[in-house]
């Protein structure tokens, strides 16, 4: 790509990959020439990204953009978001947002952007121009590339800042786990694969059957 050259520089979070004067399409153009997955970059080669649609996360104080997610991601994303609101439409307990919306739990270190978060009505102040807080609930869809950062790095955060319920979700396998914070600590909650229901302790009364997160996208 002309104009664009990146370089690299070592650090205690493995190859940061560096660049000058680009913009999403140079980061995805050189994405896509080493074969997908993240591109790690520094904060100040973000700037001419437009931050009311920016895939970039702050994650340990390191900047970490993803790829733009595939159809079958968003297809699953939109029906969780759609079975979250329908049911908190009747119960007029919270509000249910979608990626990409920052979730800043510290300013400058971790700026992340779960695939679906839940905020309560009691919770509400946090809602501000981004999320300034933490959600009580917050969902992360896993793909081939992002497997480590979401059930591992983000997992981590998450439970080190108290997230009251986290679900994981693995499209490959259509499994759905639920944890929530106990003594400081994730634990499993509730999870069905294939088939059955999970439950959502943050949510009241919400149950989801895992073949309508699923299914097909169809036209019918």
């Amino acid at each position: 790509m002309p104009g664009f050259k990146p370089f690299f520089i070592p650090s205690k979070h493995g190859i940061v990959t560096m660049f000058k004067h680009c913009d999403h399409a140079a980061m995805e153009w050189y994405r896509l020439q080493r074969g997908g997955g993240n591109v790690t970059v520094k904060h100040m080669d973000t700037q001419t990204l437009e931050r009311d649609f920016d895939l970039t996360e702050i994650i340990n104080g390191v900047e970490v953009m993803g790829p733009s997610p595939f159809g079958r991601h968003q297809s699953i994303s939109s029906n969780i978001y759609d079975l979250i609101r329908q049911h908190i439409k009747k119960t007029k307990t919270g509000k249910v947002f979608y990626s990409p919306l920052d979730v800043i739990l510290k300013e400058g270190q971790q700026r992340l952007q779960p695939d679906i978060l839940f905020i309560r009505k009691e919770n509400s102040a946090i809602m501000q121009d981004w999320i300034r807080g933490v959600p009580d609930m917050v969902c992360e869809i896993v793909s081939k590339g992002s497997h480590v950062k979401d059930t591992i790095t983000k997992k981590d955060i998450y439970e080190r800042y108290k997230v009251p319920e986290f679900w994981i979700v693995f499209p490959e396998l259509e499994t759905i786990e639920v944890f929530t914070i106990e003594e400081d600590r994730f634990k499993l909650f509730s999870a069905a694969e294939g088939e059955g229901m999970v439950k959502s302790k943050v949510i009241e009364g919400l149950e989801i059957d895992v073949r309508e997160v699923f299914v097909d996208f169809s036209f019918e």
